[in-house]
Order: C-alpha cells, then sequence, then structure tokens
C-alpha cells in the first residue's frame, strides 16, 4: 500500500509543480516605443543558427539589430551569419580572466547593442511568427526582467531521451514556490530585459564567473527589486537542444544538473524529490516484475506514463516510445546526475563546448 501512496504522491507534486503559464499569443505588432536588440553569443553552432536567423526574419516585429558573437567558432558560424542582411556579426576576443565564456560573448554583444531592450537568445532557438512582439508586450506588462523555457523539439531517439531532464526545468521554472524565492533564477535561452534594468544589475558582469549564469543573474535582478516571471515556449518559442549527438547532450545537462540545486526555494525542492522518487520507484516494475509488489508498481508506472503524456504537450516532442518506456528517460536522468556529481565533487569543473569551466568560475580552458 506504502508503494502505491507514494507513487499517486509523486504524481501529485508533478500536477502542482507544473504550470501552463505561456506566453499569450498576439499576432499583433508591438508598436511600442522599445528598441529591440537580439544578442546571440554562437559557438559552433552551424547547425542550429539558421533556424533561428529566418525565424528573427519573419517576425511580424522586427528587432531594431541583430547581434551574433561568433564565440571562437571551428565551423561556418561565421559564415553563416554573415549570408544574412542586416545581421551584425561580432569576433569573439580573448577570454579575460575570471569569465566563463558564454557570459563574455553576452557582455561583448551588449557593448556593441544601441537598442532599449534586449533579448539574450541562445542559438538553438527557434521563433513563431508573432513571437517577439509578443515577448515585448508581456515584458512590459511584468515592468521586469522575462525568460522562456522552450518547447523542445527532438528528432532523433537520443534527444528524446530529455524527457525527464526537460520535465524538471518545466517545474524549476514554473513552480508556484518560486515566486517569493530571492534566488529564483532565468532559463538563460531566452531572456527580455531592458537596458536600463540589465544595467543596474551590471549585466552579465555580474555573474562573469559563474557556471549557471542564467539561474544567478536572475537573482541579482530579485536583489535590485526589479521582477523576474518565467513563461513556457508552447507555441511561441522552442529549440531543438543537441543536433551534434548524444555527447553534447550529457556535456549540456550534466553541467548544471546538481549546481542547480542549490538555487532553488525548499519548497520546490521537496515536490520534485517526491515526484522523482515515485517515477524511480514506477520504473522498478521491470526489476520486481515476478514478486508481489509488481502489481502495485505497473500500476505507478502506467500512472506516470499518463501524466508524462499530458505534460509533455506543453513540454516538446517526445513521441510515442520514450513516453510508454520512461523507464529509459528514467535511467538516462540518473546518468546525468551520477555524472554531474563527479564533475562537481570529484573534478571540481565541468566541459562545454570544448572548455572547462572550474566549479565557481576561477579559471576558464
Amino acid at each position: 500500500m506504502w508503494i502505491i501512496m507514494l507513487m499517486v504522491a509523486g504524481c501529485l507534486c508533478g500536477f502542482i509543480l507544473f504550470r501552463k503559464n505561456i506566453v499569450p499569443p498576439d499576432d499583433v505588432p508591438y508598436r511600442g516605443l522599445h528598441k529591440l536588440s537580439v544578442i546571440i553569443p554562437a559557438r559552433n553552432e552551424e547547425c542550429n543558427l539558421p533556424y533561428l536567423l529566418d525565424s528573427l526574419m519573419s517576425q511580424t516585429t522586427l528587432p531594431y539589430e541583430i547581434i551574433v558573437v561568433d564565440d571562437f567558432s571551428t565551423d561556418r558560424t561565421r559564415e553563416i551569419a554573415e549570408r544574412y542582411a542586416g545581421v551584425t556579426v561580432i569576433a569573439g576576443t580573448p577570454l579575460p580572466e575570471g569569465w566563463t565564456g558564454k557570459s563574455w560573448a553576452v557582455w561583448n554583444g551588449y557593448l556593441h547593442a544601441s537598442g532599449d531592450v534586449f533579448a539574450f537568445l541562445d542559438a538553438d532557438i527557434r521563433m513563431a511568427h508573432h513571437a517577439l512582439g509578443s515577448l515585448m508586450k508581456v515584458r512590459e506588462r511584468s515592468k521586469g526582467v522575462i525568460s522562456v523555457v522552450p518547447f523542445h523539439h527532438t528528432e532523433k531517439l537520443y534527444e528524446k531521451l530529455a524527457l525527464v531532464m526537460n520535465m524538471l526545468g518545466i517545474f524549476t521554472f514554473t513552480s508556484v514556490f518560486e515566486k517569493r524565492n530571492p534566488k529564483k533564477g532565468l532559463y538563460g535561452s531566452c531572456i527580455l530585459a531592458s537596458r536600463e534594468d540589465y544595467e543596474k544589475i551590471k549585466g552579465h558582469e555580474s555573474v562573469k564567473s559563474e557556471v549557471l549564469d542564467d539561474l544567478l543573474i536572475g537573482s541579482k535582478f530579485v536583489e535590485a527589486g526589479i521582477p523576474v516571471t518565467n513563461f513556457i515556449g508552447y507555441g511561441m518559442v522552442s529549440f531543438r537542444m543537441y543536433p551534434q549527438g548524444i555527447r553534447s547532450e550529457v556535456e549540456g545537462f550534466s553541467k548544471g544538473a546538481i549546481l542547480s540545486t542549490s538555487t532553488l526555494s525548499p519548497w520546490t525542492i521537496i515536490p520534485i524529490a517526491v515526484w522523482v522518487v515515485g517515477l524511480l520507484v514506477s520504473d522498478a516494475a521491470f526489476v520486481f516484475a515476478n514478486t508481489s509488489w509488481a502489481l502495485s508498481l505497473f500500476l505507478g508506472y502506467i500512472l506516470y506514463m499518463a501524466q508524462f503524456f499530458y505534460f509533455i504537450r506543453y513540454v516538446g516532442v517526445f513521441g510515442l516510445l520514450i513516453p510508454v518506456l520512461h523507464v529509459i528517460a528514467s535511467l538516462f536522468f540518473v546518468v546525468i546526475m551520477l555524472y554531474s556529481m563527479y564533475q562537481v565533487v570529484v573534478l571540481g569543473e565541468v566541459r562545454w563546448k570544448g572548455r572547462l569551466v572550474q566549479v565557481g568560475g576561477r579559471r576558464n580552458r
């Protein structure tokens, strides 16, 4: 009986954590007075960048300027960006002591920007035609900074393994318990902030040494009294996270998996932990198939499967196989967490895009 109660409690925690906080679609172009500068840090993004730039060129509200910061790419990133009329391409400069690569690239984009609102977009983002106008209006209504957790487009099987990781991302950024968290984070793939607010906190310079620059810059805005609001990107903002292969997927998720928990409210961590434990217990149905626990575990497994199918409509494209065999996604999650712990606790550094970043940001190479 306790097993069933644990799995039911886990599913209930999922419903408590999940908020369908989408950006209201608005086909009417933004007609306000603010000029939007789009800043895109790009390091070896030839696979992703064309999708983002094509989507930006087709917006009902066109940005005032688009700045791509080529962060020492060894592929065709710069060549692709230069093909687009109106896109300013900035060559990366050597990384100063104490800075992480992405923060330095974003900061250089800011130094060249002339707009009074900034959209910081990762190169893997793809936007609906009316996304920028809708985001501009929502940011103005929020009277602060906004970020969007993108809808995850997956194509290959290994990409779909991110099911549990993406669900936890949604839980983390839409949790009602994060509203009053002084360490409330932003989702770094898509952030909109006014120049005034950004400069008030000294922008990415204030988190220059941090691996989790997006989460920690959110807390800087909160400390400055600037509201932080997070949305999910369903129907508006999407991405394909790791088309380059499973190695980049493992590196991408593991670099912040353990560290990110330190920024969450305990009231968010507890229901997430219950949800994860319930999920892993239900996945044990395959181990205890020939025991007296089998029926209870199987019912819990079905319950979680149904919840996955309900949630993924707003989270991403994961097909049928992985939600049905969510035990595979759970195993991937466990591997990511163990590898992240190994990097943080044993190595003291994480790897991302050919760079090693020491935890605490003391050095990069």
